[in-house]
């Protein structure tokens, strides 16, 4: 009797200590949930909370839309250098007339104004430049009745003011350079700073020969027929073997 007493009691001590086992694993797995709720409701909170001013990811920030290429109407001007004792064009003011013509031509066809300088040392001199550069313009193809003469106040003495060219057409300008909005030594949003960009975007715009290009392509060129013939011709009566082209060192 004694030995199976014994191992009643064995039995029961056995049972007791696994069902203990088994109550401290699920209160261990709840505990464990608990705290992963707890910390998945932290982090949503610090989701919801300010935003870090030093986290910075995918922001959009393109200098080309900063400082876009845009086509406008703007006043094209040349100086042309006069000096007190000149008495006709030189073959420089000439180049530089010829420039203006051509650039004229090509963006606009409204007047040409000639503006002489009143009130300086040249002023003399300016005026009787006036009409070669009147008939230096009539012959590169600007109509004579498109070309204005008028005067310009000039600084006063000691200054050798020009004979001045202007006409209002199309051209490719963007916004001015060197705007400082913000203090970039106190800015920490990982971004360039507003004149980035701005430079290199007024170089491109004045290498632009025909602003028009920006708003639509040019029409195509008819094709050279004849050069089409010839190629299509050789093609079809010229044959190369493998022997050839290895004969040739290709």
């Amino acid at each position: 009797m004694s030995g199976a007493r014994s191992a009643a009691m064995a039995q029961n001590r056995d049972q007791a200590m696994a069902h203990m086992n088994a109550t401290t694993h699920r209160l261990g797995y709840s505990r464990a949930l608990s705290a992963a709720a707890v910390l998945s409701v932290a982090m949503l909170s610090g989701c919801a909370g300010p935003h870090d001013q030093l986290t910075t990811g995918g922001i959009p920030d393109d200098y080309r839309a900063r400082h876009p290429i845009i086509v406008t109407e703007a006043e094209q001007t040349v100086d042309i250098p006069v000096a007190s004792t000149d008495r006709r064009l030189t073959i420089a003011q000439r180049d530089l007339i010829r420039g203006f013509a051509a650039n004229y031509i090509s963006r606009a066809s409204g007047p040409v104004y000639v503006l002489s300088p009143q009130g300086s040392p040249n002023s003399a001199a300016a005026f009787q430049l006036r009409n070669q550069v009147r008939a230096e313009l009539t012959t590169r193809g600007i109509s004579s009745s498109k070309i204005i003469n008028t005067s310009y106040a000039a600084a006063g003495a000691g200054d050798a003011a020009p004979i001045r060219l202007s006409f209002t057409g199309t051209t490719a300008i963007t916004t001015q350079c060197g705007q400082w909005p913000k203090d970039i030594s106190n800015d920490f949003a990982n971004q360039n700073y507003y004149n980035f960009g701005c430079a290199s975007q007024n170089n491109l715009a004045a290498q632009i020969a025909n602003p028009e290009d920006l708003v639509a392509p040019r029409g195509m060129t008819p094709i050279d027929a004849q050069r089409r013939n010839n190629a299509i011709q050789e093609y079809r009566t010229t044959s190369t073997t493998i022997e050839d082209a290895g004969d040739s060192g290709f």
